[in-house]
């Protein structure tokens, strides 16, 4: 028996692995020799690191953060300016930089990095790079700690939400340096000796940021500097200087060292001004040490991933699950400070001007509506009331809601999916101020198309969509099914939000138009197809087209975008025997495609063709609830069946270890929510879909106070088919879950076994929500 056990007094795991097999004096030895490890130490950070362009094992970087922090801090493995800023199967290190990234795609605003060096002073960051190896490498959510060879120095960093405590402990040297790098695209430095200080400022970004945008920096040391120099740019180096101001900046400051000493560095920064970095430092930081700085932010961790406490016996599916929830907590970001009344105030990305309340940003919202706001819905609602707040703001000051934000506006994406984020919340009752403010930011991206920053904000396309029913394939919009699609779900949640505050005709409208899927189905090949503005359907068609009039995806990947009527598709395609046939043909396939649109294979396609699943794309978003919809039809076993292979073959707490783009949480969030054993396959209503669970137990602590626990029996590799359920000890055979259910507290309890039950939740009374059965 090897049993780990913590005290509840620090919220942690229960885990207990039973081998009955073993001797007492085995059991004794497993014991003692296995360290009992907090939540957060199972978090591996380097999940999906090991990424390229061209294929993409998640397209993450270690983040070394807290939960939602306004800035997060990753080491460096490629060049200032490059989105995959750290690869796993590099070998070197240039610094290690704050960081804002939230995808390569979109790329970095406002990073500076730190870098310590000795012997002959190297500074520009090809030359400095220090040859590293994971073997000496500490990664943890709360705490990087890597030995930079070519130095001899290790340098750490642990993270709060707007600062951070650096501590490097170096050798025995006369030239001992640690350099300030302001980057590319504006940046300032001022090093002032008497305070053992740096202060300055970068600008760098990649859009979505008015023209007075700073990032302010403060850096303090506990060393006196014997040296100081600066760089200008064109890595101009200014010795004996202690102010640079430029393209592109940076300071050093040098000083002898001995064997094992170790010298701190307290950083933190402020969108608003420098004054107020000083206050975030003094304030999350002041005078703790080191390991005070550590021991809080992993703190932080543990109390927001015990929220969620699993029991199992196999670790490695722990450490996935533990690793894609740290990923789901990260983003959108916070972007807001508190002033010195304690007031939360913020830096506007679209207006350029510091005022009142909260705002988060770093979030694509075509990603994250499907499951991770669901997810803050259920497990974390106060937060969500706080983005709901955010977004608010973001209307006031931007005229738009944010599809993609990083930190303002972004021309990403397609879709008008900020609606079903909000509506999910407001109906969870977790929208507590602005409701009307956001009620009329949906109904205007339903209703103007004119005067958007940018295609990916509102609806392009939205007076065709209007008069139509559909955005048309001949009228020079792209991506125009994809676009129909997203557009008749969201207008299905508007209805949804008009409905509860009473709006019978605004309800109603909408409720019709969100049917305007049903325009661009073709009945002739029972997929959703693009269609030219006379009414005929664009011609030649291949259902493996990637992009065109989809996107990232063909049609078998958009044909199910559905969300809020599959019951009216299987209609649409003949009843569930045909609805059945087209599921199961995606898997069964070859994985062929045509990626003529885009000229060359792009990394979603490759994805798709390797992992050995037929044509169905896991790896990226507009898929990833498809599996689900099984249940619809009547064969929920089907569903099972396909969970559990996703979930085993398809992640793992590793390098390599998604399948596709991570992209702020979402696909963690697939995970998360179908290892626990259901999936929210329609934000917008009050049901989670139900999979198969992977675990022996979870307990689920809910902020309202309430516990939910899920157990299953006979649960093993072979055992994932439902052969019954109970929940609160009574029979229970509908084939998904209220959210009120969860909410309530309580237990379910899954019977699991290695041949499908075919009984068990296949009447259309068992069935998941469609519209169509409701109206």
């Amino acid at each position: 028996m090897n049993i780990q056990i913590k005290n509840k007094s620090v919220i942690s795991l229960v885990l207990v692995v039973m081998f009955f097999s073993c001797t007492t004096d085995k059991i004794e030895k497993n014991v003692e020799e296995n360290k009992q490890l907090d939540l957060v130490d199972y978090v591996n950070p380097l999940m999906g690191t090991d990424s390229k362009h061209s294929l993409s094992n998640g397209n993450t970087y270690p983040a070394i953060a807290t939960p939602w922090g306004m800035n997060f801090w990753t080491p460096m493995t490629a060049e200032m300016g490059n989105g995959w800023t750290y690869n796993y199967n590099e070998n070197k290190i240039r610094g290690i930089k704050q960081t804002h990234q939230p995808s390569p795609w979109i790329n970095d605003y406002a990073a500076f990095s730190l870098m310590a060096v000795t012997g002959e002073l190297k500074y520009n960051e090809e030359e400095r790079a220090s040859w590293f190896s994971h073997k000496a490498e500490t990664v943890k959510p709360y705490h990087y700690k890597v030995y930079l060879a070519d130095y001899d120095v290790v340098a750490e960093v642990a993270p709060t939400e707007r600062a951070a405590h650096f501590k490097f402990t170096f050798p025995d040297s006369d030239k001992s340096y640690i350099m300030v790098d302001g980057f590319f695209k504006g940046s300032m430095v001022k090093i002032i000796p008497e305070k053992r200080k740096i202060i300055g400022y970068c600008r760098n970004n990649n859009g979505g940021v008015p023209e007075n945008f700073y990032n302010h920096f403060v850096v303090e040391f506990d060393k006196d500097f014997e040296l100081t120099h600066t760089w200008a740019d064109n890595w101009e180096l200014q010795e004996n200087s202690k102010n640079s101001e430029g393209e592109h900046v940076g300071a050093i400051i040098g000083f002898k060292t001995k064997k094992g000493e170790v010298v701190h560095a307290k950083v933190a920064s402020s969108f608003i001004s420098s004054e107020q970095a000083e206050l975030n430092l003094s304030r999350e930081i002041g005078q703790d040490s080191f390991e005070t700085t550590k021991e809080k932010a992993k703190s932080a961790w543990e109390t927001e991933l015990s929220r969620i406490v699993i029991e199992d016996n196999n670790t490695d599916n722990i450490r996935t699950f533990y690793s894609c929830l740290y990923r789901v907590l990260l983003f959108p970001r916070k972007f807001y400070e508190f002033n010195e009344k304690n007031e939360v105030i913020h830096y506007s990305p679209y207006s350029g001007k510091v005022l009142p309340g909260y705002m988060f940003t770093d979030n694509g919202f075509w990603d994250t509506f499907r499951a991770v706001f669901p997810f803050f819905n259920m497990m974390y609602p106060d937060l969500n009331g706080k983005i709901m707040e955010g977004l608010a703001n973001t209307y006031k000051e931007s005229g738009w809601l944010p599809e993609w934000a990083s930190p303002g506006h972004r021309d990403c994406m397609i879709g008008s999916n900020s609606a079903p984020i909000i509506v999910d919340a407001f109906l969870k009752g977790n929208v507590h101020k602005d409701t009307d403010v956001l009620f009329e930011a949906i109904l205007k991206n339903a209703t103007v198309e004119e005067g958007r920053p940018f295609k990916s904000v509102g609806r392009e396309g939205l007076n065709y969509y209007n008069k139509l029913g559909y955005v048309p394939y001949d009228v020079s919009i792209n991506e125009n099914a994809a676009r129909t699609l997203e557009y008749a779900y969201a207008d299905f949640t508007i209805a949804k939000m008009a409905e509860k505050l009473g709006k019978a005709e605004i309800a109603d409208k909408y409720f019709k138009k969100s049917l305007n899927y049903k325009n661009v189905f073709d009945p002739s090949t029972n997929l959703m197809r693009g269609k030219n503005e006379d009414g005929s359907f664009q011609a030649p068609f291949n259902p493996l087209k990637w992009g065109d009039a989809f996107t990232e995806g063909n049609s078998l990947h958009y044909t199910w975008s559905v969300f809020h009527d599959v019951n009216g598709l299987i209609d649409l395609m003949g009843g569930n025997e045909k609805f059945m046939e087209q599921l199961d043909n995606v898997f069964t396939m070859p994985p062929d495609f045509d990626d003529s649109y885009y000229g060359t294979t792009i990394h979603e396609i490759r994805e798709m063709q390797i992992v050995n699943m037929g044509n169905y794309a896991h790896g990226n978003q507009p898929i990833q609830h498809m599996i689900y919809l099984y249940n619809y039809a009547g064969v929920p076993y089907k569903t099972q069946k396909l969970i559990r292979e996703v979930l085993m073959n398809l992640y793992s707490a590793t390098p390599d270890g998604y399948c596709g783009d991570e992209d702020n949480g979402q696909t963690s969030a697939w995970y998360v929510f179908s290892a626990l054993g259901f999936y929210p396959v329609t934000p917008g209503v009050n049901q989670y879909v139900i999979g198969s669970p992977l675990f022996k137990k979870a307990t689920l602590q809910l902020e309202n106070g309430n516990v939910f626990t899920i157990s299953s029996e006979n649960n093993s590799n072979k055992n994932f088919y439902i052969q019954s359920i109970r929940l609160n000890g009574e029979k229970y055979n509908n084939n998904f879950l209220q959210y009120e259910t969860i909410q309530n507290g309580g237990e379910i309890i899954f019977e699991l076994g290695s041949y499908p039950n075919k009984n068990w939740g296949n009447q259309p009374v068992n069935a998941p929500y469609s519209l169509s059965l409701e109206k």
